[in-house]
């Protein structure tokens, strides 16, 4: 586990990052609608990632292999696309820490099936008795933080 505090530290805050993108993506969502606010967060990431790769020269340099990747690995966009605007339309209805919860459950029981069968070449993590109790007392506190 100490092996992989840093990697833990860094998705941890990257949950931290998710929260606020959602608030914020809920916000904007109410003032111009849900497919501008999508359009909008595109846009801006875009604009920021194009200055890191092409002015800053922060990239690996690898930009020319991209069709040699799978072409399902080009789905990420499209499904970001998703996340935004579900994630932006979810928070009004039901608040931000039930909405991240339903999120963190489906991204853990997804996860989960993903590790286990290796889908799209990842190592496979087959499930054992303490992943699925680890995965209903997730879910079980979940039901308790989501109930009135």
């Amino acid at each position: 586990m100490t092996d992989n505090l840093p990697a833990l530290l860094i998705a941890a805050a990257s949950g931290v990052l998710m929260a606020w993108q959602g608030t914020f993506n809920a916000v904007l969502g109410k003032r111009i609608g849900l497919l501008e606010t999508t359009f909008v967060v595109h846009i801006t990431g875009l604009l920021l990632v194009s200055l890191l790769l092409f002015v800053l020269r922060l990239g690996s340099g690898r930009l020319s292999q991209l069709f040699a990747a799978p072409w399902y690995t080009l789905l990420g966009g499209v499904l970001g696309v998703g996340i935004v605007y579900l994630v932006a339309l979810s928070i009004p209805r039901v608040g931000v820490a039930p909405a991240t919860t339903a999120i963190i459950l489906g991204q853990v029981f997804t996860a989960g099936l993903i590790d286990h069968f290796g889908f799209c070449g990842v190592d496979k993590l087959p499930f054992s008795w303490c992943r699925i109790v680890g995965t209903l007392l997730m879910a079980l506190g979940a039901y308790f933080l989501l109930k009135k």
